[in-house]
């Protein structure tokens, strides 16, 4: 793939994380503000935009390599993803209130992985690793 393409593809994976946190800012007000989950639509559109953006950066790192960073960016979305099922399938699916430690702990997790990428298309983001 030439570099234009994967950059470009690093670019539309970034906007849609920006999205995805849009709406995650948006739950964890609900979470934190009132003591009661947020409405399931939100957290579905959260999931779909961060979903599709993982599936980008790794079909961007499978077809033929993104900076260092990026793939740092991709490991911990992934990291990221695993806390947000647990979040929606063990607590919100049972109407079970989300734990303050693990919504903390997800956002963590994501605004690393945000930053990383946002290293990687503003501005050097390492060597290539290719899938």
């Amino acid at each position: 793939m030439l570099p234009d393409e994967t950059m470009r593809m690093l670019q539309v994976a970034a906007v849609l994380f920006t999205l995805a946190a849009l709406g995650g800012l948006a739950m964890a007000g609900v979470r934190f503000a009132g003591h009661r989950n947020p409405p399931a639509w939100i957290a579905m559109l959260h999931g779909l935009l961060a979903a599709a953006g993982v599936t980008l950066l790794a079909y961007a790192w499978y077809a033929g390599g993104i900076p260092a960073a990026a793939l740092r960016a991709l490991l911990l979305f992934l990291l990221a993803a695993a806390g947000g099922a647990v979040l929606s399938l063990a607590y919100k699916w049972k109407q079970r209130l989300l734990p303050a430690g693990l919504v903390i702990g997800h956002a963590v997790a994501a605004v690393a992985a945000y930053v990383l990428l946002l290293v990687a298309v503003l501005g050097n983001g390492g060597a290539i690793a290719g899938g």
